[in-house]
């Protein structure tokens, strides 16, 4: 097959929701029903030695949460879908908004009794930036939930354009008979259990209305007469809007008990795009040129989203998670590192499924490959085979609001300490702050629950026992200026408020939110910045 033929058979895709609203069971529906998975964990059965697939964590399967994102490739249909599961939790949402800067399309998990709520709405508003197509999922029917035309009001006002609804729920709760197609003019009959494949669900045609009366009653009336509602108050579906990101397709089930799993598995093969064009910064005569990369380009590159260290304990490995967006990759490859121009020689290329891999023989723009790195890869680095000059743009990074001074212990896991803090640093689980004027390193992080986290696996993957105390440091800012000389004369102005982060970019540390507006004032051509691309390069102005 060719390049393009491989290409449009990709399918990439990010699940997100808040907290708890099943965002984990329905990842692992959709690998149980593309037959990835012969079965599927609990997530509420933290002490049983079944775990969700997507959460590898010892943390995560303590506390029943994703709080690292994870990549699993599943073939479908004859089409290859890539599923990036992203925590729901708040405090690691820079990492979910890494992950949706890798992916085509979103699929967003509504819980049907509590609506939108707040990480939802932030991640709607990372996908809205980049015109993410975002296919809905409402889930939780089987349970006491408000009314679907109520739902589908939110979320049309939370999202910002307008629902198209594929499926319609008849009843809920005790009452939850099933749902109707709006594609195919069925109605799919519920039955509890989520040991149930897709073929184990009853199926009856609109057409036969005295079945469907005789079974259902007066919640098939209701349900037809509110989808009737629905569907003459919603715009026809139009494939070109959704892929602008202008309309969402919105689908109605319950995850645990595998209903209307089908539905949604089929609407990723069905309306999500193959992988897009990409932007890159391409470097002519020394000057950057902003262009568009084809995913069917002969070239091979891509971009770094994810560094996730010591996934398996026993080698103590780093692998580089890299979306591919163009060429194709084979093994024994030469790649090059951009940023450094350095020849990357991983010992190992593979695929995900969760923890478990297998090694790569060939990969197309759209895959998500990991490659096995011992240092000298970060987040954002573009990766080529030597044949192009580009950089890939528009992966973040935030100002954190939270931060911790670093005290270890037994001063002499001193090596430790460091390895594991720059290793953790350039993964982007936390920010790793060195002030320049030496002593303890700083932490800063977007929410409380990153501190714990990385406060375990110090302990626990480099054997680095550390106290957290609190800091005077409230917020920071990353800095450039016009000229070397303004630069000098501001660190010179305040030594003991500079840092360099991770991808050794330089910072200013604020004490209070004033800080800035006099630090400004004194310099006015110091630039803060409250947001910056990967390794301080298309820094963006926000202050």
């Amino acid at each position: 097959m060719s390049n393009a033929s491989e290409t449009r058979r990709r399918r990439t895709f990010a699940i997100i929701s808040h907290p708890d609203a099943g965002k984990t069971t329905l990842t692992e529906k959709l690998l149980l029903f593309s037959g990835a998975i012969q079965i599927a964990g609990s997530v509420k059965a933290r002490k049983a030695t079944r775990h969700a697939t997507s959460d590898w964590m010892e943390i995560e399967k303590q506390r029943g949460i994703s709080v690292a994102s994870s990549v699993m490739q599943m073939v479908y249909r004859d089409h290859v879908i890539n599923l990036l599961d992203t925590p729901g939790h708040k405090d690691f949402s820079e990492d979910t908004y890494r992950v949706l800067t890798a992916v085509d399309s979103a699929l967003m998990v509504i819980d049907a009794a509590n609506g939108v709520e707040a990480q939802t709405r932030r991640l709607i508003e990372v996908c809205r930036q980049r015109n993410t197509p975002i296919i809905t999922f409402v889930n939780k029917m089987d349970r006491e939930v408000r009314e679907p035309l109520d739902i589908m009001d939110e979320i049309e006002r939370e999202l910002g354009m307008p629902c198209v609804p594929m499926t319609w729920p008849v009843g809920q709760g005790k009452t939850f008979g099933g749902i109707i197609n709006l594609r195919t003019q069925a109605m799919t009959v519920f039955e509890p259990g989520g040991d149930r494949g897709p073929k184990d669900f009853t199926t009856l045609p609109l057409t036969d209305q005295a079945t469907l009366l005789n079974r259902f009653g007066h919640e098939f009336e209701t349900a037809h007469d509110s989808m009737a509602l629905a569907t003459g108050a919603s715009p026809v579906w139009d494939h070109a809007a959704f892929l602008a990101g202008q309309q969402t397709p919105v689908f109605f089930g319950s995850g645990v008990n595998n209903f209307g799993v089908m539905e949604v598995l089929d609407a990723l093969v069905d309306l999500a795009p193959a992988p897009q064009s990409r932007t890159s910064s391409l470097v002519v005569n020394k000057q950057p040129v902003i262009t568009e990369v084809q995913p069917d380009d002969d070239a091979f590159s891509g971009v770094v989203f994810k560094v996730q260290a010591n996934m398996d304990a026993n080698h103590r490995d780093r692998i580089a998670f890299v979306r591919m967006a163009s060429g194709k990759y084979t093994p024994g490859m030469k790649l090059k590192v951009m940023r450094s121009n350095k020849e990357l020689r991983p010992t190992s290329v593979v695929t995900f499924m969760s923890q478990r891999r297998e090694a790569v023989n060939e990969a197309y723009a759209g895959d998500i490959v990991g490659f096995t790195t011992h240092g000298g890869v970060q987040l954002g680095d573009t990766i080529t085979d030597g044949s192009v000059n580009l950089q890939f743009t528009g992966l973040p990074f935030f100002a954190p609001e939270l931060f911790m001074t670093v005290v270890l212990r037994n001063p002499l896991r001193t090596k430790q300490l460091q390895q594991g803090l720059a290793q953790l640093g350039e993964e982007g689980a936390i920010q790793v702050f060195r002030p320049e004027m030496g002593g303890n390193m700083l932490l800063g992080a977007v929410g409380q629950l990153q501190f714990e986290v990385v406060q375990h696996r110090l302990k626990g993957e480099y054997d680095a026992d550390i106290r957290l105390e609190g800091s005077q440091y409230t917020g920071a800012r990353w800095i450039t200026a016009d000229t070397a000389v303004e630069l000098t004369a501001f660190v010179n102005a305040y030594p003991a408020r500079m840092a360099r982060d991770a991808a050794n970019t330089l910072a200013y540390l604020t004490t209070s939110q004033y800080d800035v507006r006099l630090a400004q004032e004194r310099f006015p051509k110091i630039h803060f910045h409250l947001l910056r691309e990967h390794a301080g390069l298309a820094l963006q102005s926000a202050a």
